[in-house]
């Protein structure tokens, strides 16, 4: 009987959670099946939508499930400030990489403030989040069609780095209560306290040299303490953050970025066992549920706002990339006009800031529930189509001209 009122009540968390490792394990194959041009993290969201309590009800994340899906988020953006090589973010590539992304997100508050006549505060969730770029995402993506060490991947991880980073500094500083000078001051004391927390370990470290060793030799069987150390690093810069009233994947990227520096000095190495936990188990869970938050309905009640966003994202991200590479000059300009266009493309490919925004704007009351939906389905779709055209541009450049016989 406790069965069926539990039943009638919703799924509970196990049975949630079976559904949501049922999906971890099923996506990649099917990605691989079409040979990635379906990206596992799109499958991720669908299935989430579809099995969630906007269509079937059979998940959903309460019970503790959003809890895992919160820690996803951070080891996500953990993850994704690990990735981040801080050389890109200097130089002239650098800089007009900054400039670049300023411009896109002003060209997109631009199209928000002539679109539509809500808040300033709606309008600036709204042009952050259709001016990020999806780096993480873009990765694997990059890895498997062997553009990462050429020219052209190397435009996009910068444009990428610049398009994960400036989007999540602008959430701490724009979508917050407080004016913008208190949420600049706010932002600076963070950065001081994450560099603070950061100093310690690598203080320790230079001052006992056989603490590497020591954490090295346990770092297997059942002590696994490097990897407990990331994990605590990570929730240290989560709970600053959140002592600061900052979104927690700043928190969360300013602890990728510490690890990075600590792994960069020669201490232990943890790539394999961080990518296991992450991708492994809570990575799938966060965007499961972000899935699940999204109302299919809405979405297929207004299909112009959604193909509004996917279009304006292209134009407010991948427009200005495309002008600046072929009108800006560098001395590292792609040089022809399709490696341009990927670039764009490969740009305006975002995914999980379009989501971490909508969760912030929507627990603010800058967005309705319907507006973040179809936005974050936009997003997913942004995954599924931009890369996939730059693909196949790239794959028709590449291919052998034959010449014709005589």
């Amino acid at each position: 009987m406790e069965l069926l009122a539990s039943a009638a009540e919703g799924p509970s968390p196990i049975v949630s959670l079976f559904w949501i490792a049922l999906i971890a394990v099923v996506a990649p194959l099917v990605s691989r099946l079409v040979k990635g041009y379906l990206p596992d993290v799109v499958i991720l969201l669908v299935a989430g939508a579809v099995l969630g309590p906007h269509v079937l009800g059979w998940a959903d994340s309460t019970g503790g499930v959003d809890l895992v899906s919160e820690l996803g988020l951070g080891m996500l953006f953990l993850l994704a400030g690990y990735e981040l090589d801080p050389q890109l973010l200097r130089g002239r590539s650098g800089r007009t990489a900054w400039i670049v992304w300023l411009v896109c997100l002003l060209f997109a508050f631009a199209i928000v403030v002539v679109a539509t006549d809500k808040s300033n505060g709606t309008r600036i969730a709204v042009a952050i989040a259709l001016t990020s770029t999806a780096l993480g995402t873009l990765l694997p993506i990059l890895k498997q069609s062997g553009i990462v060490d050429t020219p052209l991947g190397r435009a996009v991880m910068t444009h990428g780095a610049v398009g994960e980073l400036g989007p999540i500094v602008a959430m701490s500083v724009l979508l917050t209560s407080r004016n913008i000078g208190s949420a600049v001051v706010i932002v600076l004391m963070f950065v001081v306290a994450a560099a603070v927390v950061g100093f310690v370990p690598v203080r320790l470290f230079d001052r006992m040299p056989d603490l590497g060793t020591a954490l090295a030799k346990l770092g297997g069987g059942t002590s696994q303490l490097p990897v407990r150390g990331v994990v605590l690093l990570l929730m240290v810069l989560m709970v600053v953050a959140e002592v600061f009233d900052l979104d927690v994947v700043l928190g969360a990227f300013a602890a990728g970025m510490i690890l990075r520096r600590l792994i960069a000095a020669g201490h232990p190495d943890v790539d394999s066992s961080l990518e296991a936990i992450g991708y492994g188990l809570l990575i799938p869970v966060f965007f499961v549920v972000s899935g699940m938050g999204i109302d299919v309905a809405a979405v297929g009640r207004n299909p112009a706002l959604w193909l509004w966003f996917v279009v304006t994202i292209a134009i407010a991200r991948g427009v200005p990339v495309w002008l600046s590479e072929r009108f800006v000059p560098r001395g590292d300009n792609l040089p022809t006009g399709r490696e341009r266009v990927e670039l764009a493309l490969y740009a305006a490919t975002g995914l999980p800031i379009i989501v971490a925004v909508t969760q912030v704007a929507t627990h603010t009351g800058l967005l309705t529930a319907e507006v973040a939906s179809i936005l974050v389905a936009a997003g997913a779709t942004t995954v599924l189509v931009f890369p996939l055209v730059a693909r196949l541009i790239g794959a028709r450049a590449a291919k052998p001209v034959t010449p014709a016989h005589e």
